[in-house]
């Protein structure tokens, strides 16, 4: 299987007109196994409630039924279970499919990611292989450091996977796949609402955060919009340099001249309606920033350069040791405040029924994967201040078990010295 889509992927590469028309019958039962196995046991069931366990029992037979039910054009996506995670103060949705339209699409997924990464430009990092969310850090950083930046378009379009146009999208896809299998496939997936509290609700635009297809398409829809765009309009009109990090909905914009970085706003908001997009424009603004943002402003009379956001880190200008030029990131007030909320919540709601090892063994692997994402240089005060804060949640807590069994703050200590817990450290250098 992976032979084939190597395959696609040369053609999609040597051709950038090539319209694929074949396709479907990759969705074989070699390729739904390997889909199948890839995908973790330990995620949030659908509305048919089947976890991976279950599926697996009946292996064989449950995928050559599928593809059947593929071949015949009588699979039909059910509608995806809505749940809610905490987003800063307020709440976001996401959506759960079914087990079986995991499946079908990871499957879809490495089909379209098969054709599509040959077409997808740099400045995309989200969802994407062998780039991520560190790596976008570190080209931010080398933009604001190597290059002639003096300006930033902090951007955020409103509710972007909920406002995605599914006949704009289509008419994106059908530029590189002619093959109307695949179509109807992706539409039906597109079409098949929404559950919440045995209400259904249909979706007539917008794809589900949640479901493994949707950063794919979300990619895709932003790729005409937003960077071919810039590339190839944005770029050629400006006076000065120009450059864009984009992962997945969230982007900044670089310019040398004010000029530019003022037309461009302008622009982005016609340009984003014209597709159906939004503009948030309270959370929209042009900031001076860079190696020369400091004396200007200190000229003018107008205090530090301001800091922007991207990915969960607050980005402002600083001095390395020798005094010169440095951005610098710190975890983002919000995100900090909401990882904390987390853990509150989770420790409450587990310290009374779980075995305290246990909740040592979970805190561990928390602990660690926070420090493996914001462990980034720069950045070891706050993942400090976060391991020290959940060191404080977890004695209150787990002192509060029952009197019985309540911990002494010097037992407590014992404890942790013989039961220690990941200390913070950086992880990821930005200058890798």
């Amino acid at each position: 299987m992976e032979t084939k889509l190597v395959r696609i992927a040369q053609i999609a590469k040597e051709s950038s007109k090539e319209v694929f028309t074949s396709l479907y019958h990759h969705l074989n039962e070699d390729m739904l196994t390997q889909a199948h196995q890839e995908l973790k046991g330990n995620k949030a069931v659908g509305v048919d409630e089947i976890t991976k366990a279950n599926y697996t029992e009946n292996l064989k037979e449950n995928i050559h039924h599928l593809v059947e039910a593929l071949k015949r054009h009588s699979y039909k996506p059910q509608p995806v279970r809505r749940v809610y995670i905490p987003k800063g103060n307020d709440r976001r949705p996401l959506g759960v499919p079914s087990y079986e339209d995991k499946i079908v699409q990871l499957g879809l997924t490495k089909i379209l990611q098969a054709i599509y990464e040959a077409d997808f430009l740099p400045c995309s990092y989200g969802f994407r292989p062998k780039v991520g969310a560190h790596k976008a850090l570190r080209r931010i950083n080398d933009i604001l450091i190597r290059t002639k930046t003096n300006y930033i378009v902090d951007t955020d379009i409103k509710g972007f996977f909920d406002s995605v146009d599914h006949k704009l999208l289509m008419e994106f896809i059908g530029l590189r796949i002619a093959d109307p299998n695949i179509k109807r496939l992706i539409v039906r997936f597109l079409k098949a609402g929404v559950m919440e509290q045995d209400t259904y609700e249909p979706t007539l635009k917008g794809t589900p955060q949640g479901a493994i297809i949707s950063p794919i398409l979300a990619n895709i829809y932003l790729h005409y919009v937003l960077d071919l765009w810039f590339s190839r309009v944005v770029k050629k009109y400006c006076q000065g340099e120009a450059y864009l990090v984009r992962y997945a909905d969230d982007f900044v914009c670089c310019f040398q001249y004010q000029e530019d970085a003022l037309r461009f706003y302008k622009a982005l908001g016609e340009r984003l309606a014209k597709f159906k997009l939004v503009l948030a424009t309270d959370k929209t603004k042009i900031i001076e920033f860079g190696r020369f943002a400091a004396n200007n402003r200190m000229t003018k009379g107008l205090g530090k350069p301001e800091t922007f956001s991207f990915l969960g880190f607050t980005h402002y200008c600083n001095q390395s040791r020798n005094g010169k030029f440095r951005v610098k990131r710190k975890t983002e007030a919000k995100k900090f405040k909401s990882k904390i909320k987390a853990f509150k919540a989770w420790i409450r709601t587990i310290r009374s029924f779980v075995p305290i090892p246990d909740i040592f063994r979970q805190l561990r692997v928390k602990l660690l994967g926070h420090y493996a994402y914001y462990g980034i240089t720069d950045n070891l005060r706050m993942i400090r201040n976060f391991y020290d804060i959940v060191i404080r949640l977890l004695f209150k807590w787990l002192n509060r078990r029952s009197q019985r069994r309540s911990f002494t703050y010097d037992k407590f200590k014992r404890y942790l010295k013989l039961n220690p817990l990941p200390l913070p450290r950086i992880y990821v250098s930005i200058f890798a």
